[in-house]
């Protein structure tokens, strides 16, 4: 029997991930995942153990203002804001508490709060070299490399990939669990070494809870046991956040990306929420609260529609840029008319991902099987970026490609230059690249040249759009003996300015509002550590000798005298000759064609001087050996 296709999706509990975001999940859904979303800053707030039932929603930023909190502790109580250009990028929750909010016009921020401390964040680099470290912390906690970061305050940690896997943190506590003694636990953080851990009291959870606790707890449930574990491992890294790096945290646990994230909202800063999302119930009553603007994977084009079809009264222009929506996740989902094949047929088109209406049901439902991508030390792309009042000139736009290639390429040297340690006596302090990015893209928008249609806000002008062209990146840019702008000035007059040429036709009148220059298609290099696209041929000749002097032998080899019983004794003596590097280096070298497909590519090989036959290199001292014992 067919099931109806309105049916709410299934879920599984045997996955956990821990999401983090510092400064500052799949519920019912065919895999389900136990998440932390965690978001580091500096403010303060008391840890709460009771249950809440409550769903506010707060910005993510604060990360930012933490970096120069920590960097100067008087900011701390300071109201502080991070400008960039005209505009002000964040702000502090002391700043928040007086009407500053962030993409604030500073004019404004200072009508609002005139003591509002000003802080340039044009340079990226202070917030950069911060979410580096606590990715670096973060990761190391999940056992299994499930570690993704994204922007630099958010990480994803995949802590458990199945139930049946014993060798992520989450399964093994609870293999390892005492449950005798739950109040005096141990959560461990090592396979090998038994004392690196936490004591811990499992009789509860951590933190505040979203939704029922079982009734003394249930331990026999192993979705909740999970939870239970995890949030007690968020307790502990936020402590480690605050107490090693200076950055608090707000944790959201649960069993997927989406729904972790949502909940880490509920109590901040400084604090953890777990939802129990084992109950479909309460994940229910959790999403139906919440605007379909304010639930991740849901973008503006999409709750534009779902506007349009579902609300009563249509949004006017001005309504069409506020963050939250009068349309909630209920009104959609328990609509008559809405099904998977509905959603499919409103959002669907040309141009459209394939299955966005059963993709959007389920994040309705609080599903989401996106998994935790791979820890990696290689960023996808690399860019830099900028946006103008209008660039109406090629020198002015000339100009403001160098400042940005230049960025560009200290960005590439410091996230993908390290030293080189392999052989220190070497041209010390050399370093040698990660990675290779593959593909230049340059990205370019222009200012409309009229007003948008009525009832269109301005972002969505047609002509408001960004356009990019992308070619092979130049070997030049990887030369580390060249300084940064001689390597931008180049970029720019023989790469960028001819592809900026190619927008438009000549004569064209320009009025630019953004350029993007960007690097992308990242290939690890190889490396003695890790698999990449090529090791380093240089290296490996450097080290060949010393690889190869513990095989390098001298070897005899026995002739047979022909029986004439010389002073070495009768015909069955031998007399041992000894086989030199230099006359094994004198062997006759030839091309070995084997038409078999024994061997890959073109080899070489080497003719054995007293019986004739090619050897390939690697076999030669082997087959002198064999020569040696001969009778």
């Amino acid at each position: 029997m067919e099931l109806p296709r309105n049916r709410a999706p299934r879920r599984r509990d045997d996955r956990v991930i821990l999401h983090f975001v510092c400064r500052t999940p799949k519920i019912h859904d065919v895999q389900e995942c136990l998440l932390l979303y965690i978001k580091c800053s500096s403010s303060r707030r008391p840890d709460c153990d009771i249950p809440i039932n409550r769903t506010p929603l707060q910005d993510y930023d604060c990360f930012y203002a933490s970096v120069f909190e920590n960097r100067d502790p008087r900011l701390k109580a300071l109201p502080l804001g991070v400008k960039q250009k005209n505009i002000l990028a964040t702000c502090n929750y002391v700043a928040r508490k007086q009407g500053v909010k962030k993409l604030m016009l500073i004019t404004e921020a200072k009508r609002l709060c005139p003591n509002l401390v000003i802080i340039e964040g044009e340079d990226l680099t202070p917030f950069r070299d911060a979410s580096k470290k606590l990715f670096g912390f973060m990761r190391g906690y999940s056992w299994n490399r499930k570690a993704e970061r994204l922007g630099f305050d958010e990480i994803f940690m995949g802590v458990c990939a199945s139930a049946a896997n014993v060798t992520d943190i989450i399964n093994y506590n609870m293999f390892c669990l005492n449950r005798a003694s739950l109040s005096e636990s141990f959560f461990y953080l090592s396979k090998k070494d038994p004392e690196k851990g936490f004591p811990c009291d499992l009789t509860k959870v951590a933190g505040c809870v979203y939704g029922n606790t079982p009734d003394t707890g249930d331990i026999n449930n192993s979705a909740y046991v999970r939870l239970l574990l995890a949030s007690h491992l968020a307790f502990h890294l936020r402590m480690k956040l605050e107490e090693d790096f200076g950055f608090t945290a707000s944790v959201g646990i649960s069993t997927n990306k989406l729904l972790s994230k949502l909940v880490g909202s509920v109590n901040k800063p400084r604090n953890q929420t777990t939802l129990m999302s084992f109950d479909d119930a309460v994940v229910t009553e959790f999403m139906d609260a919440h605007s379909v603007r304010k639930v991740p994977g849901i973008g503006s084009k999409t709750s534009r529609a779902l506007e349009e079809k579902y609300l009563a009264t249509p949004l006017g222009p001005d309504d069409a840029d506020r963050e939250t929506s009068p349309l909630k996740v209920r009104e959609v989902r328990t609509h008559e008319q809405t099904s998977p094949d509905a959603l499919e047929k409103l959002l669907g088109g040309p141009g459209s991902e394939r299955g966005v209406g059963e993709r959007v049901w389920g994040l309705l439902h609080g599903v989401d099987d996106t998994e935790v991508k791979d820890a990696s030390d290689v960023p996808s792309q690399i860019s830099i970026e900028d946006t103008y009042k209008g660039l109406e000139s090629m020198s002015q736009i000339q100009g403001e490609l160098r400042k940005i290639s230049a960025s560009l390429i200290r960005r590439m040297r410091t996230d993908l230059l390290t030293d080189d340690n392999i052989n220190d006596s070497i041209e010390p302090g050399s370093q040698r690249w990660i990675a290779h990015p593959k593909t230049l893209r340059l990205s370019i928008r222009q200012w409309p040249s009229s007003d948008p249609p009525p009832g269109t806000p301005w972002y969505s002008h047609p002509d408001f759009q960004r356009i990019s062209r992308s070619q092979p990146i130049p070997n030049f840019i990887f030369n580390t003996k060249e300084t940064p702008d001689a390597l931008a000035e180049r970029l720019t007059t023989e790469i960028l300015l001819p592809t900026m040429k190619k927008f438009f036709l000549a004569g064209h009148k320009w009025n630019l509002q953004l350029l993007n220059v960007c690097v992308a298609n990242l290939a690890a290099s190889g490396s003695e550590a890790g698999p990449g696209v090529g090791r380093d041929i240089s290296v490996m000749f450097r080290k060949q000798d010393d690889v190869l002097r513990q095989w390098k032998i001298d070897t005899t080899i026995v002739e047979d005298d022909g029986g004439d019983g010389g002073d070495g004794g009768d015909g069955g003596d031998a007399q041992r000759q000894s086989i030199s590097d230099d006359e094994v280096e004198e062997m006759e070298v030839e091309e070995f064609d084997d038409d078999d497909g024994s061997w890959e590519g073109d080899e070489v090989t080497a003719r054995c001087p007293l019986c004739g036959h090619s050897i390939p290199p690697f076999a030669l001292a082997a087959h002198a050996r064999f020569h040696d014992f001969e009778d």
